[in-house]
């Protein structure tokens, strides 16, 4: 697998420290937010960066970076949301947030490695524009999913969408180079 683990690590140890370092910050107020609300936020990232990527003039100047990473962590706690149901006031602390996080992207690495074994890494050979893309597809997914208040016939749920968008994520940020 190439040094896939190891570069999904890196990525991920970026994507923690943040979340970590956002906790100490503000404590765990995500835990109010509904499932909808956390789809719209990585919305709008998916759309910043299908911007960010469409656009000639920036007006900001960031790249994608920063907005994969948000993707990363919104959906992982929107994974979090899933198994726990919405709070009315932060009910975590520190330690309980950052042991569910790890938990979370251990299960969401082992989906990638899966994946990847029966893919053959052909992910590598995409562009960021089609990862990109195939994050605001899996996005319109949940959304109708969340409208159809958690109903599927015959398609995956909504904990496998926010995993794929994480996986994809992270291997737009390898291609970037934002890891080793």
């Amino acid at each position: 697998m190439k040094n896939t683990s190891q570069q999904y690590d890196a990525i991920i140890t970026i994507c923690r420290d943040l979340f970590t370092k956002k906790t100490k910050d503000y404590g765990t107020a995500w835990r109010i937010l509904r499932l909808p609300s956390l789809t719209d936020q990585i919305f709008i990232k998916a759309q910043r960066i299908r911007g960010l990527q469409e656009n000639e003039v920036r007006k900001i100047d960031e790249d994608e970076t920063s907005e994969f990473i948000g993707i990363i962590n919104y959906c992982i706690m929107a994974l979090i949301q899933i198994d726990k149901g919405i709070a009315t006031q932060p009910d975590l602390n520190y330690e309980e947030a950052v042991q569910l996080y790890d938990s979370k992207i251990a299960l969401t690495k082992k989906l990638m490695e899966d994946k990847n074994h029966d893919y053959g890494e052909a992910w590598r050979d995409m562009r960021v524009s089609s990862l990109t893309d195939l994050i605001l597809q899996k996005l319109l997914r949940v959304k109708q999913i969340e409208d159809n208040k958690g109903k599927t016939l015959v398609s995956e749920g909504i904990d496998a969408n926010y995993q794929d968008m994480i996986n994809y994520s992270v291997f737009a940020l390898i291609h970037l180079g934002k890891a080793v």
